[in-house]
């Protein structure tokens, strides 16, 4: 079975790749970490690759605002390569720091289906958590089943940590919001852990720290209408193993919802990667 290559861009601040890279590798891909200078520079090319993710941390510091300036550098030293990428239809991933990096290049939301490819324009923005500090802690995801995201697919709720400080997604109206919703690319919401699996998301504002940013319709991540980018700013690559849940000194962390996982070890936010994985082999 064909093994797909994964790009994992690192430098800058980012910190998280080694762990991302890990969570492809662990699902049957073929990751790299490879410096975001090395495609700028031509040194590397993005068509070499079948999946590309923007891991987490705090690229230039944050300085500017979270993922602007390697929002900036990705939008214009990347356009063409990056639209191809979308084109040929290869997934992208965001996790925190490099969801809002997909955010400010534009790449997310990204336009309406009628003309789906990357126009490189920004849409929307994530700001300041409310409670006015950064946020490290855990909370309960309800995913869309009618997302036409295909990191996805077959993904009710799971556990997951985040840790940001600005993770507030926003927009300029209620009605860019509605356009979202109406195509199902609101993918993944942050909801009571208290609700019925199925039943949790909801439009109304949860409190802190349901939703421990303050996002607008309790978003935790959002996809393109093509379904191939995919951006999030809670961090599936941290619970890949139930012994990362905070339950499982207890013996109650849960496990995937999926018969492929690679063991009861297994943690819920493993198949967001398989996924992906999954996808290419299906599509090459």
């Amino acid at each position: 079975m064909y093994t797909p290559k994964v790009a994992v861009l690192f430098g800058f601040g980012i910190n998280c790749d080694h762990e991302t890279a890990a969570v492809f590798e662990l699902v049957g891909g073929s990751a790299e970490r490879i410096h975001l200078n090395k495609f700028i520079n031509q040194q590397a090319s993005l068509s070499e690759y079948d999946i590309l993710a923007v891991p987490g941390g705090f690229s230039f510091g944050d300085h500017l605002g979270s993922g602007r300036l390697m929002g900036n550098r990705m939008r214009f030293a990347l356009r063409d390569e990056l639209h191809k990428f979308v084109e040929d239809g290869k997934p992208i991933i965001g996790i925190c720091n490099g969801f809002q990096v997909l955010v400010k290049t534009g790449l997310l939301p990204g336009p309406e289906a009628e003309n789906p490819l990357p126009d490189f324009h920004q849409r929307a923005s994530l700001t300041l958590n409310d409670s006015g500090r950064y946020e490290d802690r855990w909370v309960t995801l309800e995913f869309d089943q009618n997302s036409p995201c295909i990191w996805t697919k077959g993904i009710t709720r799971i556990d997951c940590p985040v840790r940001h400080g600005e993770g507030k997604f926003v927009m300029p109206e209620s009605t860019d919001l509605d356009r979202l919703a109406k195509s199902n690319q609101l993918a993944v919401r942050y909801v009571d852990s208290s609700t019925e699996p199925g039943e949790g998301i909801t439009d109304e504002p949860l409190p802190f720290p349901i939703s421990p940013n303050g996002s607008m319709r309790n978003i935790a991540g959002i996809c393109d209408s093509t379904g191939l980018v995919f951006g999030l700013m809670p961090h599936p690559e941290a619970v890949y193993a139930k012994w990362l849940h905070p339950d499982h000194t207890r013996g109650t962390a849960p496990g995937p919802e999926t018969s492929n996982s690679l063991g009861k070890w297994e943690g819920e936010g493993l198949q967001i990667f398989r996924n992906a994985i999954e996808y290419i082999q299906a599509n090459r």
